[in-house]
């Protein structure tokens, strides 16, 4: 039996399971265990969205548990405390574990670099506990200052100091300062009594990106009330107060809260492991090319723990996620070659594609490309390659699940229009007012099929007519003749033998399809009831005339299936039982006429009706409140579903 261990369930850590699990998931002489103080794998790069209050805070956890189900990976909760690396032991709280090869994925902790009371007097974000810490932090100093007596109180209250303007001090100090107005708001208090303050020792704010752009994000922070300070050194934290070091001239200002994102170094256990293999860079192990520490074969070092200049390089590379992704795929296929033989070990070549620094939910800028080929984004396209990214990470960590759960908190319950497309798509209609509609749908469907289970479409092939008739009746105008009689897809309707109609569209798209949109009369005596619509699909037409109407037998099995699922849409939507997936086929159903018999467009708020009853219209006043959890709680419980990841919490 080979014994695998990964310390760490960050980025690269959870990662390298996935890969290894995947590699070895017919393999019963390989075990796969990852380690982590946490049940949890935590969004490090959102922490700042829960800080300041823009997303809750679950939204940043994602549970080890579900990440592994059904994989051949044993997640353990203990404290790494240290790593014999002759012997190959690791030591943990709990326990004693012995390993053939282990993965160093342990990440990074914050760095203070030796200032005085900084450690002591600061909040830190570079965990889950510490964005639900500076959460509470700054709601209670607006509790406090709301009923603070003097406005000098007030003030002291409601001054915040962000230590480091690189990624994630833009983007704390961006999101604060996106707060700052809703809580002044909520708790009636003037905005002008908040100071902002970002500060760090560098000329330019996130040195990753080109000037032009650290620029911008400057220029939007001090449009916000931030005040950006570079240049500054911090020289002393305290309580309630931060010494500053400008141009050789020292100051003591008063200081509510100040928060530390000025830097990282590598977490403890790393540091520990630092002692015994070459390090470099604050702790960073050095690895080979093939991701492997210089001394030992059995020690293979992910994310943020790598020391590693890349053939070409100048520089070793940088401690970001993108790198943590692609160095979590080498070390997977390394560990798999070397206890196989199978393949041949792969070098470490990481490709980057550019940063993107979001300053508060609204705005962002992106610097995306390959080496060699590098653009610039503006705002918008900059937060949807943000979210973008987020989404394709979520794909690899937990599937669907992640992503609608994603997708929820980040668009459909965003509050205060927090987002890049504002509160657009946020859900502010109670959905018992759906109600009315949803039964109203379902009568309308279960009237349709009730009425082709009379005209005997049980007994007797009526395709051949139902699509020949509106055929013709659309091929008569289009033709310039006179139409008499048309099928509508859920009707048919007599149309005044005089008229000569009108064609309002017939447009062909490269022979792939045409669309046509036409009146039975002419355009100025039309009502809603004459104008009709067709996708015109010439494949789909063959497959028609080939394959269903030449046969009675297949026109009959058409038939049947479409007058059941009408009639079970209908009973489905009138007692709110299984609506997703029956407002879902109504939509395709719907759409199927549109493609054959063409659609009235006083039928088309039937389609809109099923939109509007996609996502849990049957939970108020249907069947769906009892038998959704039920049946949610059993389709989690089937393997395949939770190795695939196909539902959502």
């Amino acid at each position: 039996m080979k014994n695998i261990v990964i310390i760490g369930a960050g980025y690269s850590g959870i990662l390298s399971a996935k890969g290894l699990a995947d590699k070895f998931k017919k393999s019963k002489d390989v075990s796969i265990t990852i380690i982590d103080k946490n049940p949890f794998h935590t969004m490090l790069t959102e922490l700042h969205e829960v800080a300041a209050g823009r997303v809750d805070e679950e939204s940043i956890k994602i549970s080890l548990a579900k990440i592994f189900a059904g994989r051949n990976v044993n997640v353990l909760q203990d404290t790494v405390e240290d790593v014999e690396f002759i012997e190959r032991k690791i030591t943990g709280k709990n326990k004693t574990y012995n390993y053939d090869y282990v993965v160093i994925a342990a990440g990074s902790r914050p760095t203070y670099f030796g200032i005085k009371g900084a450690k002591d007097y600061t909040y830190p974000l570079w965990s889950y506990e510490d964005a639900i810490k500076l959460q509470e932090r700054i709601l209670n100093c607006f509790r406090q200052a709301a009923i603070a007596v003097t406005e000098q109180e007030k003030r002291n209250l409601l001054t915040f100091y962000v230590v480091g303007a690189g990624f994630t001090g833009a983007e704390m100090v961006g999101e604060l300062a996106e707060y700052v107005p809703i809580l002044c708001e909520k708790f009636e208090i003037d905005r002008k009594l908040v100071t902002l303050c970002n500060i760090d020792v560098l000329p330019h704010m996130v040195p990753n990106l080109p000037e032009k752009l650290s620029l911008k994000i400057k220029t939007r922070l001090e449009r916000m009330g931030v005040n950006v300070m570079l240049n500054t050194r911090v020289v002393e934290v305290g309580d309630q107060f931060i010494n500053l070091e400008i141009n050789g001239k020292q100051t003591q200002n008063y200081a509510g809260t100040v928060v530390w994102v000025a830097g990282v170094e590598s977490s403890e256990i790393t540091e520990k492991a630092s002692q015994t293999l070459p390090n470099e860079n604050r702790g960073r192990l050095k690895t080979d090319e093939y991701l492997r520490s210089i001394n030992d074969k059995h020690v293979y070092i992910t994310g943020d723990n790598i020391y590693y200049i890349p053939n070409g390089e100048k520089t070793t590379v940088p401690q970001m996620v993108e790198n943590c992704e692609q160095s979590a795929h080498t070390v997977a296929n390394n560990i798999y070659t070397s206890i196989t033989g199978k393949g041949s070990l792969i070098e470490y070549k990481p490709k980057f594609h550019g940063v993107m620094v979001s300053v508060g939910g609204r705005y962002g800028v992106a610097r995306v490309g390959t080496a060699k080929n590098m653009m610039n984004l503006p705002s918008f396209l900059a937060m949807f390659v943000k979210h973008f990214i987020n989404i394709i990470y979520f794909a690899q960590v937990l599937g669907w699940n992640k992503i609608a759960s994603y997708l929820k908190h980040e668009f459909f319950t965003i509050k205060h229009r927090r987002s890049f497309v504002g509160g657009h798509f946020t859900n502010r209609t109670p959905s018992f007012l759906l109600v009315p509609l949803r039964i109203w749908l379902g009568i309308v469907w279960l009237f349709e099929g009730v009425l082709k289970v009379i005209d005997g479409w049980f007994i007797t092939p009526k395709l051949e007519g139902f699509f020949g008739t509106a055929n013709v009746w659309f091929d008569s105008l289009l033709n310039g003749t006179n139409p008499n009689v048309v099928s509508g897809a859920t009707e048919t309707v007599e149309q005044a033998g005089s008229t000569a109609g009108e064609v309002l569209i017939n447009f062909n798209f490269i022979g792939l399809f045409k669309i046509i949109f036409v009146s039975g009369r002419d355009l100025a005596e039309s009502t809603l009831e004459d104008f009709a619509f067709k996708l015109d699909i010439p494949v789909l037409n063959w497959f028609i005339n080939t394959l269903v109407v030449p046969y009675d037998g297949v026109q009959l099995a058409m038939q049947i299936f479409i007058v059941i699922s009408e009639i079970l849409i209908g009973l489905s939507l009138i007692g709110g039982l299984f609506t997703t997936p029956s407002s879902a086929f109504s939509v395709v159903l719907l759409s199927m006429f549109i493609c054959t018999t063409g659609l009235y467009l006083s039928s088309f708020w039937m389609i809109f009706a099923a939109i509007a009853l996609l996502i849990a219209a049957g939970r108020i006043f249907g069947l769906d409140y009892y038998a959704m959890p039920y049946f949610k709680k059993r389709w989690k419980k089937i393997g395949w579903v939770r190795r695939s990841y196909l539902y959502h919490d």
